[in-house]
This record gives C-alpha cells, structure tokens and sequence, in this order.
C-alpha cells in the first residue's frame, strides 16, 4: 500500500474539518446551552452524537474491531461516496469496478467527475484477478468489489480477492452488504492483514433495518479518520441510532430470520429450476436468486400485472433475460410461483 497521505487528496488530507458543538464536548452536564437548540422535547430536540460511540460500541462487540475501526453513515452509500471524494482526484484520477455489480460504484464515480473502469467477470460471474490488476494504473485509487455480489448472487473467489490485496497498492474496497446469507467468513476478520483494505456491511439486509439507512465501514483507524474528516457532522440521526441499538441487541431475531431465508433459498431455487419452469437459478449466497427466465422483460411486466415485483435485470452486462427475485416469506414465494404459472 502506498502511504495514506499519498493516496488521500491533498485538499482532503490538508482539511481542517467542522468542528460542531458536540465535537467539541464530551460528559455529562445538567445544562446544554451551547448548540442553539430548543430546551424542549428532550431527547430529540438535541443534536445527535456526530461520533455514534455507543452504537459502535455495540458493533465493535459483535464484529471484534475496535470502536475507532467504524464509520457509520447513510446508508453504504455515503461511505462508498465519502471514499471516492477522498481519495480520487476530479477529472484525473480513477477506480477500478467489476460488471455486473452494485451500480453505485459507477454512479457515485459518475458524480465526483471520477473515472469509473469496468472489468468483466468470467463467464461462472466469478473475479479475474488479473484482468482487474491489469485494469488498475498509477492513477487508480480504489478497486471496489462486492462479495456476494449483486446481482449476481454469488462469492467472488477468495483466493483472487487476496491476490488483489497483496498486488495492489491503493484501497480496496469490499462490500458485504449480503456477508449474513454467506457460509463464507467476512473480510472484516483479516483487517489486521489488510492496511489497504475497507469493509462494507448494512444493516438493511439481514438485520431487516432498510428504512433506518444504517451503512458500516470497517479499516484501519487511519482510514477511518479520513472519513470522519470529511462526513457531514450529523450525518445519522438519533431515531437511526436508537432502533440500531434495539435491533442490534437481538441476535437470535436475526439469526433465526435468516435461517428462515436460506431454507427458502433453496427451496425456491430448486422450484424455479424444475417442471413446470426449468429456469436456470444462478448459485446464491445472497437473499436473493439471479433467474433465467429467456423472455425477462415482457415477464417482469406480466408479473407487475398480477402485484408481483421482481427486478428487470435483462438490461446489466452479462444478465440478459435475467430476473433478480429477492427471498420473500413462504406465503409471498408461494405466490411468486403461482404468478409465473399464469404468466408462462
């Protein structure tokens, strides 16, 4: 890895960041009168912890980082946005993406005026290492992988994941958004290993949390610090960080939802690929099935018709007459497959 100062902008790394009133101070105190907040309606006329340390406390337990390893944000997004405006320079510098993936990546380069390479996966949806190496030059800041990867379902390939983190010297960045369906462990355990790398979870998935908008990055401390540098001050909001907590203090709940999900994983996956269907079900280990139904998009409007989204995803690189079904409840999948018996 290159030295953190060269990797960061030279403006972000030089920044004198926004100090709020809660920055500002730490403690207990009977009298807060230094935020220009209204004194009623206590708690939520106070300005939220900028910080978030009880909350990351709670994850630094289940995850086994330390508090100043995490970065909380809006949603994955934000950090995968915060991480592009850090490091890569406007109209000069680059990342380096594989397709198909998560579309953010892109769109998040797109808005920063970053350019966005694509490489493409093999033909089984799994990493070329080299091909993704070979794509990075001494402009590329970042590699963003997603792991398991949407829409694709599926692990990339550990090994070619650790060749690109021992070869390249910028930040590599892996999203787990789905780490929860997965038998495979998280990359957030080799961050010791890994000075260069960033790990992504939500808790949108597996936690059933999406409304909360609750992204994490797991790094260094140092790299950590090059986000916080940078966030809005306030950028998770009391309510979020509240129902994190309760969430966060059931793991059985989750546990068990999940469980639920992977039974009917395969369950439907060995459905869709027998008679009447005989689609071909990509391998998952997401909450969700990647499905070759041949004439996907007039099937997407057909099931749209009888109250049934799915995702259209006949238009992304390599998923032509594809649909993407997200694992449902029993009853939902149950009607899931009646409404493609009508529509076949």
């Amino acid at each position: 890895m290159r030295e953190l100062k060269d990797l960061v902008r030279p403006n972000v790394w030089g920044l004198k960041p926004y100090s709020s009133a809660r920055d500002e101070f730490h403690g207990k105190a009977s009298v807060f009168l230094d935020a220009n907040e209204n004194p009623w309606n206590d708690p939520y006329n106070r300005y939220p912890d900028p910080r978030q340390w009880t909350l990351k406390q709670r994850i630094a337990e289940l995850k086994g980082v330390t508090p100043d390893s995490i970065f909380l944000g809006n949603g994955s997004d934000e950090a995968i946005d915060l991480l592009i405006r850090a490091f890569c320079e406007p109209g000069e510098e680059n990342i380096v993406v594989i397709a198909p993936s998560y579309g953010m990546y892109g769109v998040a380069a797109d808005v920063n005026n970053v350019e966005c390479r694509e490489v493409s996966l093999t033909a089984d949806f799994d990493l070329d290492a080299e091909a993704v190496l070979n794509a990075a030059d001494g402009r590329t800041k970042a590699i963003f992988l997603c792991s398991p990867n949407n829409p694709t379902g599926n692990n990339l390939d550990r090994e070619a994941i650790y060749t690109i983190l021992r070869h390249f010297d910028g930040i590599v960045v892996i999203d787990e958004a789905y780490i929860d369906f997965s038998a495979s462990p998280s990359f957030v355990g080799e961050l010791a290993d890994f000075p260069n790398l960033i790990v992504l979870q939500t808790l949108s998935k597996a936690w059933g949390a999406a409304a909360i908008r609750l992204g994490m990055a797991f790094a260094a401390p140092e790299l950590i610090a090059v986000l916080n540098k940078i966030k809005y001050p306030y950028n998770v909001n009391l309510l979020t960080q509240e129902k994190a907590l309760e969430l966060l203090g059931d793991t059985g709940r989750k546990d068990r939802q999940v469980k639920e999900i992977l039974a009917e994983r395969e369950r439907l996956a060995a459905l869709l690929s027998e008679p009447p269907f005989s689609y071909r079900v990509y391998p998952s280990d997401a909450n969700f099935l990647l499905v070759d139904v041949g004439r996907a998009t007039a099937m997407y409007e057909a099931l749209v018709e009888k109250g049934v989204v799915v995702r259209n995803r006949d238009n992304v690189r390599m998923c032509h007459g594809c649909l993407r079904v997200t694992i449902g409840t029993r009853e939902e999948n149950d009607i899931l497959l009646n409404a493609l018996k009508e529509c076949k």
